[in-house]
């Protein structure tokens, strides 16, 4: 099979497209023809050995998959060759076929395409779960997220609606937050001109947010906690920006502010039915049209390092995706 191949830690650049064997069929493991791939920033990291997880040579960046079972191992109930699924794996989503764990194997809307479902894992499901159960988002409450049309952040705004929260989206650009519009932002604030606090505090009467969902850390995330309102929640997602933010604690204790350290895919392993949960959820909202996976840019697998760049680079609004097979 052909898969993208990383050797060493290092750029994008040095991934190679080789012929490999397909992985072996672990017990209680579904092997999967992957048909897309849906690009993250954490292929970045895992690409240049900055990642919470190292995995060893070679191996194939990918965390999300779509496609079609081909075999289960013989342990392996409720799943069956043919069908349509979306997986979530540790890497090795960037090739023909991948291996993934069964529990974290479900099947897809019949509606919904490939591209559309490898989009759609690790976006929508960190969102969600994020916002309705760490963070505890409530109807009429206000919601800022930062980052607001990257590949997580849109998916927010999204939810975000559909839980009944008035969202802020802060992008950087007019075209961005045209973006953000569309999918469903309340207010918009331009963050390349414009005070996040100061322009959140004025669209709040002085009050501030409730939640401040945040991807992308640096400065950001200093100014977005500045516009949390007294008792808010700060939902710490990521660091997109490069710059891990240093909390003052002073400042959570004046103004009694829970920051809440949040990584999905552990969920996986600390509660996998509530992340079903949430993905029963999902699939239903998006079987209402209520959801729209947005993806700006599609590349080959023999083009995986330039998917990355373009990620880097932020050229993409929304998610990116890899396309394998036919």
């Amino acid at each position: 099979m052909r898969a993208v191949v990383c050797k060493a830690w290092g750029e994008p650049e040095n991934l190679t497209l080789e012929d490999v064997e397909p992985p072996a069929l672990d017990p209680g493991a579904v092997r999967i023809a992957v048909k897309a791939c849906g690009v993250n920033f954490a292929d970045v990291l895992l690409v240049a050995g900055t990642y919470q997880t190292k995995p060893d040579f070679p191996f194939s960046p990918g965390l999300e998959v779509a496609g079609e079972v081909l075999e289960c191992a013989p342990d392996v109930g409720g799943l069956e060759s043919g069908q349509r699924v979306v997986a979530t794996v540790d890497h090795g989503g960037f090739a023909e076929q991948v291996v993934a764990s069964a529990e974290r194997v479900i099947p897809i809307p019949a509606a919904m395409d490939f591209t559309s479902a490898a989009a759609f894992p690790v976006a929508y499901g960190t969102s969600h779960l994020g916002l309705a159960y760490k963070a505890g988002l409530k109807a009429g409450e206000t919601l800022l997220v930062l980052g607001a049309t990257g590949g997580v952040g849109l998916t927010a705004v999204e939810i975000g609606k559909k839980m009944g929260a008035t969202v802020i989206a802060c992008a950087g650009g007019p075209e961005k937050l045209k973006v953000a519009a569309e999918y469903g932002a309340d207010h918009l604030i331009d963050y390349a001109a414009e005070d996040i606090r100061a322009r959140a505090k004025e669209l709040t009467e002085g009050r501030g947010v409730d939640v401040v969902y945040d991807p992308v850390g640096g400065a950001a995330f200093d100014s977005a906690m500045g516009a949390a309102a007294r008792g808010g929640r700060l939902l710490i997602v990521g660091f997109a920006s490069g710059k891990v933010p240093q909390i003052p604690a002073n400042i959570l204790l004046v103004k009694n502010i829970t920051a809440i350290g949040y990584y999905w895919g552990a969920h996986w392993t600390l509660d996998p039915a509530l992340v079903r949960r949430s993905f029963d959820a999902l699939f239903e909202w998006y079987g209402e049209g209520a959801l729209r996976p947005r993806v700006s840019h599609t590349f080959d697998l023999a083009d995986a390092a330039a998917a990355l760049r373009t990620l880097i680079a932020r050229k993409s609004t929304g998610k990116i995706v890899v396309t394998v097979g036919d």
